[in-house]
């Protein structure tokens, strides 16, 4: 077997290097707390609108976004006071852009007193949409009471300008972390909005190289200002970025600029690779402010994504022009939910398309590669992987490298792998993933193991939490002798990763060794379950002894 960090179905790591808006973190750790779930009312259907109530659970629970949006407006018309039916609809109506539902569900919400944290965000976004400084500011009272007053410095900075004030001198962060760093952020766009290029430009680049949704936002306003010479400078080779910030490219940015962008800043933070209902409802609230944000609108499509609602996200992406400057951006994640929904051959088609256009760029080939190296077929991604290496800045990506090495070991090359892993390994000395990968096939392979766990043993110093890499240690503490270090390391992983088939083989290899025949027999069979057909082959054989 491959190891974890490349193994083909392996996409909770595969892939990551190459996502065309792939955000850098910034570090702000408080915003954590918006993570946190909306009151929780429990399970008991409400006595009215019963039916319509279980038929939107159902249809929910089904994936049948439509459904229990058209049940879930039943059921409120039925319960119109209810919390319980409420909450549920409100989601929905969030994730399905029913806004007249979301906004009916929010007001009983919060007359019960129990409405979530992010109703607030659409008093917000209507009052910037109107230009109403009144309403606005009336809004942004109301969220400073909650986990949402981070966002109230910056408001008010923008809230300043809309009166004709500087909104730069305006900004008086308090003693929160998130939301200091978030008002130092807004002040840079408040430079550059007022015209203040040098100082903005000078603001920006002292935020260093994170803070990408605030740099795009940033270059949209020097695009605007004809300076599309230091957007470009600004974004250096990011193409996403880039063309971003052509789309929302702005000469005149009022308050729903300035909170579509606020709230989208936070929203970045939230997308990683699991649904957040929040980044939902800040995107969905940014597009209230500003219904042509583009970006906003790829940021809502990903999440729907990623919590299995493909038609709906595919809508989303319906909604960004496809000639416009995010259109290949737009093709690139009909492929990601594509691949999504396991339509592979579907994927593979238009990827290959991208990737073959004369205009494909380095992102468009390794998508492609990625998708033949993920359905089994490596050795057709080779030449595309040895295409990304051949270009510009590639040389050098210790990314670039590992995926190509990996490829080649699957492909039955390993003296050419091994070139190509200790390459990535050169460049990224301190990668874990690359250290990974590189001992434990050492390990496997019995090659060297003592190097080999040198360097699993230090991947693991540098991700303890990552169990793929504690059970890589453990099977080589197991190749050497070691069970007893082995077998906790191993266990811990299968506690972790219980649908790992690689997992479960090498525990079961261990409790035979240890002379625990019944539980190895049921680790064997549990890695049976998600195995890939050719490993089915040898687990079946420790079966059957």
């Amino acid at each position: 077997m491959a190891p974890h960090t490349l193994r083909p179905m392996a996409a909770r790591r595969k892939g990551q290097q190459y996502r065309p808006d792939t955000m850098a973190a910034v570090g702000l750790a408080t915003m954590a707390a918006l993570l946190l779930a909306p009151p929780v009312f429990g399970d008991t259907p409400p006595r009215d609108g019963l039916s319509a109530y279980l038929a939107a659970r159902a249809a929910d629970a089904q994936g049948q976004g439509g459904a229990a949006l058209a049940d879930y407006r039943a059921a409120l018309d039925a319960a119109p006071a209810n919390p319980a039916v409420a909450i549920r609809a409100y989601r929905e109506a969030l994730a399905g852009g029913d806004l007249a539902l979301a906004r009916r569900a929010a007001a009983v919400l919060t007359r019960a007193g129990v409405a979530p944290m992010d109703a607030a965000l659409f008093p917000l976004a209507d009052a910037a949409r109107a230009d109403d400084l009144a309403a606005a500011t009336t809004a942004t009272a109301a969220l400073a009471t909650d986990r949402l007053a981070l966002l109230v410095p910056s408001l008010r900075g923008w809230l300043a300008r809309g009166r004709g004030e500087d909104g730069a001198a305006a900004i008086v962060a308090g003693t929160d972390p998130a939301g200091r760093r978030l008002a130092t952020e807004t002040r840079v766009l408040l430079l550059l909005a007022d015209g203040r290029l040098d100082d903005g430009l000078a603001a920006v680049r002292a935020l260093g190289t994170g803070a990408t949704a605030t740099r795009v936002a940033a270059a949209e306003l020097l695009i605007g200002a004809d300076k599309s010479a230091e957007a470009r400078r600004l974004l250096g080779s990011d193409a996403f970025s880039l063309a971003a910030a052509r789309a929302g490219a702005t000469a005149r940015p009022d308050l729903a600029w300035g909170v579509s962008r606020l709230l989208l800043r936070v929203a970045d933070d939230l997308d990683g690779e699991d649904t957040s209902a929040t980044a939902v409802a800040l995107a969905r609230a940014a597009l209230v402010a500003d219904p042509g944000f583009q970006r906003a609108r790829l940021l809502l499509a990903d999440q729907l994504g990623r919590g299995d609602d493909p038609a709906r996200a595919s809508a989303e992406l319906d909604a960004v022009p496809s000639q416009g400057p995010l259109g290949a951006i737009v093709a690139a994640r009909r492929v990601e939910l594509l691949a999504r929904q396991d339509r592979v051959p579907a994927a593979l088609a238009l990827a290959r398309t991208l990737a073959d256009a004369p205009d494909a760029r380095p992102l468009d080939r390794a998508r492609y590669a990625d998708l033949l190296f993920g359905d089994g077929r490596p050795a057709d991604a080779l030449p595309w992987y040895a295409r990304v290496l051949k270009s510009d800045g590639a040389r050098d990506n210790w990314a670039a490298w590992l995926r190509y090495g990996g490829a080649l070991d699957e492909a039955g090359r390993w003296r050419d792998a091994e070139k190509a892993l200790r390459r990535a390994l050169a460049l990224a000395p301190d990668e874990p993933s690359v250290l990974n990968y590189l001992g434990y096939t050492l390990v496997d392979r019995g090659e060297d193991v003592a190097a080999g766990t040198a360097m699993l043993e230090r991947a693991h110093r540098l991700a303890p939490d990552d169990s793929a890499i504690a059970d890589s240690l453990g099977w080589a503490y197991f190749r050497r002798g070691d069970l007893g270090r082995a077998l906790s390391l191993v266990e811990g992983a299968a506690v972790e990763l219980p649908a790992d088939a690689e997992v479960n083989d090498h525990l079961g290899d261990l409790y035979w060794a240890l002379g625990r025949r019944f539980e190895a027999r049921y680790a064997w069979r549990a890695a049976l379950l998600t195995a890939e057909p050719r490993d089915r082959v040898a687990i079946n054989a420790k079966l059957a002894r």
